[in-house]
């Protein structure tokens, strides 16, 4: 019987502490390619993940990844209409309500096309914001098609990985089967799956952005935003002080966001009741109203409609007083 091809990529990730090495970036997008295409073993790709989680994928692996992923999404987005932002979804949400949803939301009302991209719920205890999404009245389209539509129309619309991507839903899936996240959570947070002008992405380890920054620098990205958002999610928390990096026009770029008050107490359980009741002006929550404002902020900025975030916050601030209360 003859060595199965992918069992080469295996061994190099797992042959012992001396022999054992990190992939090329051609053979990590060689590698990703065979997973995509089905030509790897259930058993070898849970070790394939596996492996790179303990060794911790490097920023040429990632970079192979996208190298494989990428002209999978393009051609599957390939009549999609133009986006502005690149919006990344796939944390969840555990502590804080989905405040992100409302900057996304005043966002898309002022002109700019958000194409919010996630997968399924893959880690137990978590709210995702395609439920959310739809829980505020967006319907969530059924195919490509009818996300251009909706962007079209709406500005903002919401797309699973599954119509870009379709092998790797199931591999963030396999969370359940290993116990663990795996080099694929960040992978499908750096494909930038529509190319959009601007990617946003977010992290819980602040770890992980040295690596989403060399990727997406090996890749020739111009503009990425990068920063620590709450629970993983592009939403700057407005009770701590943010640094934001990433790339404009392919050179580094560092920014940061004041903190607007002190720690506060998360809720305890994630709704969108309160989201509403915000925007349409029957509550008040200042911590909310921050989050918001602050992420509005940061896009602005990150797409140079400000010179600075002082002045992105001032003009997050008016496009919410000014919003539209009965959007949602």
């Amino acid at each position: 019987m003859s060595e199965h091809p992918f069992a080469p990529y295996v061994r190099t990730l797992g042959r012992g502490k001396r022999a054992r090495r990190s992939l090329t970036r051609e053979e990590a997008a060689d590698a990703m390619a065979m997973i995509l295409r089905g030509e790897a073993e259930p058993a070898q790709v849970g070790a394939f993940l596996m492996l790179l989680r303990v060794k911790e994928e490097t920023t040429e692996e990632l970079a192979g990844f996208l190298d494989a992923c990428r002209p999978v999404c393009r051609e599957h987005l390939a009549a999609l209409p133009a986006v502005d932002v690149d919006w990344p979804s796939y944390a969840g949400k555990k502590k804080h309500h989905p405040w992100y949803l409302l900057a996304a939301r005043l966002l898309a009302d002022n002109g700019l096309r958000i194409l919010m991209h996630g997968g399924p719920a893959h880690t137990p205890n978590r709210r995702y914001s395609d439920d959310m999404l739809a829980e505020l009245g967006l319907a969530l389209p059924a195919s490509v098609a009818e996300a251009g539509e909706q962007l079209d129309s709406d500005g903002l619309t919401y797309l699973d990985l599954g119509h870009f991507c379709p092998a790797l839903p199931e591999l963030l899936m396999m969370r359940f089967q290993l116990g663990l996240r795996s080099p694929i959570n960040t992978l499908a947070r750096s494909l930038n799956p529509a190319a959009a002008p601007l990617s946003m992405q977010s992290v819980f380890h602040p770890a992980y952005l040295e690596l989403h920054l060399g990727a997406a620098s090996a890749c020739g990205d111009r503009n990425l935003l990068l920063f620590k958002g709450e629970g993983g999610e592009l939403e700057i928390r407005p009770d701590a002080r943010t640094a934001l990096t990433g790339l404009r026009h392919g050179e580094p770029a560092e920014g940061v966001l004041s903190a607007a008050m002190g720690r506060q107490t998360p809720p305890g359980e994630v709704s969108v009741a309160p989201l509403q009741a915000l925007w349409r002006g029957r509550a008040d929550d200042a911590y909310g109203q921050a989050a918001v404002i602050k992420t509005v902020a940061a896009v602005l900025w990150g797409l140079e409609k400000v010179a600075s975030l002082e002045e992105g916050e001032k003009a997050a601030a008016a496009l919410w007083e000014a919003r539209r209360r009965d959007r949602l």
